[in-house]
């Protein structure tokens, strides 16, 4: 978890994933965790070429050919999410 927590690029990935771990019902917990561990993977697959897009910005004030500007978090969040209607049909009922 704590892998993860400092795998993840910024705070709010970060607050999800701690919101995510403690709102998932223990039996879905492994697949919500493998799902954080795809994004992270592919953050740090990334790094190499986000730093050197960096260096470029910073030297040339342009970035490298083939890349463009773009926040990609919103397509993050969608990938990890937990399925809500687990969540909440589990929550259901049970006295």
């Amino acid at each position: 978890m704590d892998r993860l927590h400092v795998a993840l690029p910024r705070s709010a990935p970060r607050q999800q994933l701690l919101q995510d771990v403690n709102l998932t019902p223990i039996e879905d917990l492994p697949a919500a965790l493998d799902g954080w561990a795809s994004a992270a993977e592919q953050f740090e697959a990334a790094r190499p070429r986000i730093e050197a897009a960096r260096a470029r910005m910073k030297t040339c004030g342009v970035l490298p050919d083939g890349l463009e500007a773009r926040d990609v978090t919103a397509d993050v969040f969608r990938d990890t999410e937990p399925r809500q209607g687990n969540r909440d049909d589990r929550g259901r009922g049970a006295v």
